[in-house]
């Protein structure tokens, strides 16, 4: 899996959960909410105000393992 920034953030968990401390790092503690899991990368890193390609490389670097 490649993640981008439309990349849905529900699609990234169920594919491998371990990533969810990325998300728990840029202050998104509502990952097993319905509608944080419908949000694309670039609607959650907006609505935290931290940089979308900073998380994707990241996530993208972790998955890439």
């Amino acid at each position: 899996m490649i993640v981008t920034k439309d990349t849905v953030i529900g699609d990234i968990l169920d594919a491998n959960k371990e990533v969810s401390v990325y998300f728990l790092e840029m202050g998104m503690h509502c990952l097993e909410c319905p509608c944080s899991r419908a949000e694309t990368i670039a609607e959650a890193c907006a609505a935290h105000g931290t940089d979308a390609d900073a998380l994707i490389a990241k996530i993208n670097a972790f998955l890439s393992k």
